[in-house]
């Protein structure tokens, strides 16, 4: 039986697929396909990673380990939903939480360093490197498209004089600092700090390279990182703009929470000046939030003090970017709060605004202290100031084409990147003892490095050339000629795009300013431009134009065809979701929209076709199709308040759709039959089905948990219709 993987996540895509699977697994049944899960929960990896120290009853399989070789073989067939990229304060709760369920797991801040390694692996994005054996292919699919033209989201409006603008330093960053090489040849190679005295310290060693594979090396330098906050804060005093920062704590998890960290300390320098020492010793640090500063400041001998200076000192500072205006939660309270990739666009769809200390929006200061890719922003805002907003009804796309296969570029999110303690030089030298890159570091500098090898780049360029080709659509390679790594990227896609027949495309490079300056140009005229990018931009892109146009990513198409011949099936960006399961718990309602995971599983389902030599499978595909058309233009959506559709409810009306178009459909009569009696069900019982849906909301719901919900508890509420599920049953069972 051929076999489709789905896996377990975190926060509301986690309770969204408790609810959909059940119908996923019933529909899939009827053309032989199985569907198995795979838990790469964040509480699964940490159990994964400590089940050496578990009792064998508490021990859970390392099923991120296992997916990631499948990735690598022709049978994968893997859907993939968002989860959990864990910031040090979401990887403390976690533990806290499975501790209290009764596993024996250490401390994060006790623990010792072979324990400490383990979290670190498990933190960040840990989850994307591991499965992402291919480069990514994200568009809006034609039925998305159509309706967000037919059914607008809201747009600000924007001003000309509006004072929104990007600060970026622009000099002593990772973008200037870069250096660049291509492997002559595999190599295994070391980088290894050199202190002012000559003595040798090995950061990392046996770095295994292959030939043509490029190799980076950049620094951010603290001192000029701390001069460029320190005046961004007194430039938004000046402007009275709000003042916000926007990093991305998550996938870059070492580099920007240190980054954060320096934002708060030269946000708050008295307060750092006079007390710095005793909140280290206490365990307190900027790197993880102002929030949880604020939080253990009653254990402190002088906790009262620090929280009056605290308090002075934000009176004092520029009015501050809102998380949560009515719980006074601010820009600078968690570093995973604030993610750049989705509050950028967000603040740009927003008139350029983000939300102050006084619950009312306001002219923003957005502080993307690299400048690698903060142009691409400006650029946008500066359009907007001339132009006025976009219009959804009339307004292209930019589908994405990226490189992200076997890490590469991941920039960030690995154990190449290093906050340096004393002065001296760091190299990258190869195995002959050659010095190959080297920067000269002070103390509090951020050095890193990434790896790019040679067959994701051929790939993504041949993926590139693909799409070109199958949609007639231009395609730009966001390349920057000042950076040493697009460089050498640009030699690369010259020399692999002269393997391909690139006759009658229009194929072009251009550096992320103007790439972006010509996509919005089109976008302003109704046309569409692919955007071929690098991984951090194809983070960044498959955001940012995906809101303006669609109000949200996580209704994009997220295909990753794999290197080796599988499938890699991401149900779109929009990350996991917090809020959403905030509100489920205290109103019982999820918010959640799955549409992409609706998405993907068509895309799956007609990979399985042609792989497995499977039709029945592409008639559910394309019954799936036309039903996500039909669920988005009967706007059987999920709302946003107590009383209508929610995640539960659309998942109903999806069957309901998918069951009849599989009735009336006339490539498979026996499926027809199945399905007509599953339809006329379902259709039958409609109304009872949304008075359970609907009956349960605006009380608590009780989940047991969560970062590890209890699985009764989490089923008893995503699926609260007995009516619905009694159909779903029935299908599911032998004999339907």
């Amino acid at each position: 039986m051929a076999t489709i993987i789905y896996t377990w996540t975190d926060e509301a895509p986690f309770l969204a697929t408790h609810s959909f699977l059940p119908v996923v697994q019933a529909f899939a049944s009827q053309a032989g396909v199985e569907v198995e899960t795979r838990d790469i929960s964040l509480a699964g990896r940490i159990l994964a990673a400590f089940a050496d120290r578990l009792p064998a009853e508490q021990q859970v399989a390392d099923d991120l380990a296992e997916l990631g070789e499948l990735a690598k073989t022709p049978e994968a067939n893997i859907i993939k939903l968002p989860n959990i990229s864990a910031s040090v304060p979401q990887l403390k709760a976690a533990i806290a939480e499975l501790q209290a369920l009764g596993y024996d797991l250490p401390d994060y801040d006790a623990a010792s360093d072979d324990e400490r390694a383990r979290y670190d692996a498990v933190k960040g994005s840990a989850v994307n490197p591991v499965l992402r054996e291919g480069n990514s292919d994200r568009r809006a699919p034609l039925a998305v498209k159509n309706y967000a033209r037919s059914h607008p989201h809201s747009m600000g409006a924007w001003s000309s004089d509006s004072k929104t603008e990007v600060a970026t330093m622009g000099a002593d960053d990772f973008r200037a600092g870069e250096l660049s090489v291509i492997m002559p040849e595999a190599d295994t190679l070391r980088i290894q700090h050199v202190g002012s005295d000559g003595a040798v310290t090995v950061l990392k060693e046996k770095l295994p390279v292959l030939e043509g594979e490029v190799v980076d090396a950049t620094v951010l330098r603290a001192a000029a990182l701390d001069r460029f906050l320190a005046e961004q804060i007194e430039r938004a005093r000046e402007l009275g703009v709000l003042f916000s920062v926007h990093l991305k704590a998550t996938m870059m998890k070492v580099s920007d929470p240190i980054i954060f960290g320096h934002v708060v300390r030269a946000f708050l320098p008295k307060t750092f000046a006079q007390y710095g020492d005793a909140l280290a010793s206490a365990g307190l640090s900027p790197n993880n939030g102002l929030g949880a500063i604020l939080a253990g400041l009653d254990a402190l001998e002088d906790g009262a003090a620090i929280r009056s200076l605290i308090e002075a000192e934000l009176d004092e500072g520029p009015k501050l970017a809102m998380v949560n205006s009515d719980k006074g939660i601010t820009n600078l309270h968690v570093p995973s709060d604030v993610i750049v990739d989705a509050s950028m666009p967000a603040m740009i769809r927003t008139s350029g605004h983000m939300w102050g200390p006084d619950g009312e929006e306001a002219d923003t200061l957005a502080v993307i202290p690299d400048s690698s890719y903060a142009g691409v922003y400006q650029a946008v805002i500066d359009d907007c100031k001339a132009n006025g907003a976009y219009d959804p009804t009339t307004m292209g796309s930019v589908p994405n084409v990226g490189l992200m296969a076997q890490k590469a570029e991941e920039y960030g999110s690995h154990d190449k990147t290093f906050e340096i303690e004393t002065s001296g030089k760091v190299q990258v030298v190869d195995a002959a003892g050659n010095v190959l890159m080297e920067h000269d570091v002070a103390p509090g500098d951020i050095w890193r490095a990434c790896q790019t090898k040679d067959a994701p780049i051929r790939d993504w360029v041949k993926l590139a050339v693909t799409r070109a080709r199958v949609s007639g659509t231009p395609a730009i390679f966001w390349l920057d000629p000042e950076r040493a790594h697009d460089r050498n990227l640009i030699t690369l896609v010259e020399r692999f795009l002269g393997e391909h027949d690139t006759e009658g495309l229009d194929i072009s490079i251009m550096s992320p300013v103007e790439a972006t300056q010509a996509s919005i140009e089109r976008i302003r005229r109704g046309e569409d431009t692919i955007s071929v990018t690098g991984n951090v931009l194809r983070d960044y892109n498959t955001d940012l134009f995906p809101i303006l146009e669609l109000g949200t990513s996580a209704k994009m198409l997220s295909v990753v065809p794999l290197m080796n011949g599988g499938g890699l099936f991401e149900t779109g960006a929009g990350g996991s979701a917090p809020k959403h399961v905030q509100q489920l718990e205290a109103e019982n309602y999820l918010r959640w929209d799955s549409l992409g995971e609706f998405l993907a599983l068509a895309e799956s389902l007609e990979h399985l076709a042609r792989t497995s030599d499977n039709p029945r499978a592409s008639v559910l595909a394309k019954a799936l199709d036309a039903a996500t058309g039909t669920l988005l233009n009967e706007g059987r959506s999920p709302a946003r308040k107590v009383g209508q559709i929610d995640n539960r409810g659309s998942h109903a009306w999806l069957a309901t759709y998918w069951a009849r178009e599989l009735a009336e459909q006339d490539a498979d009569p026996e499926l027809a039959e199945i399905f007509g009696v599953v339809a006329a069900e379902l259709e039958g019982k409609a109304e009872l089905i949304s008075e359970e849906l609907i009956g349960v909301q605006g009380s608590p719901a009780d989940l047991g948990g969560y970062y590890r919900p209890d699985a009764d508890k989490t089923t008893a509420v995503m699926r609260p219709s007995q009516a619905f599920n009694d159909v779903i049953a029935r299908l599911s069972s032998p004999g339907v």
